[in-house]
């Protein structure tokens, strides 16, 4: 399934979760009735509304989109796995001065 047609389907999901109706997420989020289910032939929300959906369900709208598959953001991890040795060895020890209360 292509990017874009995963929006609506997590969208599905997402609600169902949460255990409300679509019409319960577009009271919640002063949308007018079914606005979210015009998304079922695979148009895209503005970026607004992606945001304020992913903010509602939390998750990221990444997800929402289908460009991710992790529904949370891990940014502290992914952000330490890219750097490099040198670099994770010294954020990681300014954590411990830290954690030591020292004055770095």
């Amino acid at each position: 399934m292509a990017e874009n047609q995963l929006f609506y389907p997590r969208l599905e999901e997402l609600i169902r979760i949460s255990k409300k109706s679509f019409n319960q997420v577009e009271r919640d989020l002063g949308y007018p009735r079914n606005a979210l289910h015009n998304y079922k032939n695979g148009v895209e929300p503005s970026g607004i509304r992606l945001i304020e959906l992913a903010h509602y369900f939390g998750v990221t709208p990444e997800y929402l989109l289908g460009m991710s598959k992790e529904p949370k953001a891990k940014p502290l991890i992914s952000f330490f796995q890219k750097l490099e040795d040198t670099q994770k060895k010294e954020l990681s020890l300014l954590c411990y001065k830290w954690l030591l209360n020292t004055k770095i």
